[in-house]
């Protein structure tokens, strides 16, 4: 399926116009409008990431889960997918992302959870956990202050 098929997929349940939400995702995603006419299996990992991020938006939900969105991306892409999260929530949509990538994740989270083996352990907003010492140590990469 081509770029806009797959978007128009994501609003099959939809009986109004689509077209609005088509330039929204467009203006969200210009290399997707580019590429509207292109097999989506064709496009670069972090094109496709956009194109299902941009399908699940075509259904309008009020909440969006994302899992790992920075999956296999290089870190170029992976800035412009966070930005486009960042945006996607500026417009009012609820996001809950689950990431591995703990320092993008909270820079972007207003609250946040760490699981460990299946259980929150800690959970606070993403400044709050970005600056915990645990945190720094077992996600950010960064050493504890040694007293």
């Amino acid at each position: 399926m081509t770029v806009l098929e797959n978007l128009k997929v994501g609003a099959y349940l939809r009986k109004d116009s689509l077209d609005e939400d088509i330039r929204w995702c467009y203006d969200l995603f210009p290399r997707l409008k580019e590429r509207s006419w292109q097999l989506a299996g064709t496009l670069s990992g972090g094109e496709q990431q956009m194109l299902a991020i941009a399908r699940a938006l075509m259904s309008r939900p009020d909440v969006i889960m994302m899992d790992e969105p920075s999956l296999g991306l290089a870190p170029i892409v992976v800035r412009g997918v966070f930005d486009i999260i960042r945006e996607i929530n500026r417009q009012g949509k609820t996001i809950l992302l689950v990431e591995q990538n703990a320092n993008m994740a909270l820079n972007v989270a207003h609250h946040g959870y760490v699981m460990e083996t299946g259980r929150i352990t800690l959970s606070g907003t993403g400044k709050e956990l970005a600056e915990n010492e645990s945190v720094k140590a077992a996600y950010l990469g960064k050493a504890r202050n040694k007293k």
